[in-house]
């Protein structure tokens, strides 16, 4: 195994571009855990740690322009307020070892349905920012999963960056697992209320062979909350639209029995989580209305 250690982001793409079946390794929190049980066996490694502005954030009038490298850490400790559902599945991500290494981006090269991170970029409505010799692209997230730990990247690009909507809503993630942390979920859920487009999107992990969007769900809860004048009136969800949006959103799932749980018990859980995230949300964003309100 050839180790490749490019000092500037255009020699890491140079690297790729010699030598596409490079694997890029940068928190190896995924990758030498692979490597470590001898699941996998790459001609090359692509160290990308001394790429500097990989670890690099900017915050914009209505996006995040994330560097790949940015650990866990940094966005649990300062980007809570723009990106609220990452910040909670950051600290949902195994050990404070792990989330001080473990990156966005690795979640995303890894492109495990497992992975903490899909739910909270999907529901946020983010977009991969992919580069080669050849030309830089921007994938949208909900086209970035085409099979199990695979990706859409081409095999000479790197991911540089992710870009996420800053939140205008309430957002939520929540995941079921034996325990907090160092445990692969069973299965996690992502919400972001988004009230200037007045819509809500959805993000379903480890409950499918990729990271999926309930979007079945999404159009139902778009139309009861617009038809029931919810957006305008703050009331609370009633139990009935709840219930049926945690319904679609269970069938939304393609889950199977494996270790940590069963198909069954996947799509009930991610019911669950569904329900809650989404009462937890709407109570959020009634709130916060009100709250504007009072200030009136």
């Amino acid at each position: 195994m050839d180790f490749l250690r490019p000092a500037s982001w255009e020699e890491a793409l140079a690297a790729k571009a010699e030598h596409p079946t490079a694997v890029p390794i940068a928190g190896g929190t995924d990758v030498m855990v692979e490597i470590n049980f001898d699941h996998r066996r790459p001609e090359y490694l692509l160290d990308l740690n001394r790429v500097g502005d990989l670890y690099e954030w900017e915050v914009g009038e209505d996006r995040v322009r994330l560097g790949a490298s940015v650990p866990y850490t940094r966005i649990m400790e300062d980007l809570r307020a723009e990106l609220p559902a990452l910040a909670l599945a950051s600290h949902t991500v195994a050990s404070p070892q792990i989330r001080n290494r473990g990156s966005v981006g690795g979640n995303l090269g890894t492109a495990s349905p497992a992975g903490d991170a899909h739910p909270a970029l999907l529901a946020a409505g983010a977009e991969v920012e992919a580069e080669s010799v050849r030309g830089s692209r921007r994938i949208p997230v909900d086209d970035f999963y085409t099979g199990v730990k695979r990706n859409a990247l081409a095999p000479d690009e790197l991911i540089r960056a992710v870009h996420v909507r800053r939140a205008d809503g309430p957002q939520q993630y929540a995941k079921v697992g034996t325990r907090n942390a160092m445990v692969i979920a069973v299965c996690a859920f992502g919400l972001a209320l988004h009230p200037a487009t007045r819509t809500v999107r959805t993000g379903i992990g480890s409950a499918a062979p990729t990271p999926v969007r309930a979007t079945v769900a999404e159009d139902f809860l778009n139309a009861a909350l617009e038809e029931g004048g919810f957006w305008d009136d703050g009331q609370a969800v009633t139990p009935s639209v709840a219930r049926r949006f945690a319904e679609l959103c269970a069938a939304a799932c393609d889950p199977i029995d494996d270790v940590r749980g069963t198909a069954g018990y996947r799509r009930h859980a991610v019911g669950v989580l569904a329900r809650r995230t989404l009462n937890w949300a709407w109570e959020e964003y009634r709130g916060a209305r009100r709250g504007t309100e009072g200030a009136a």
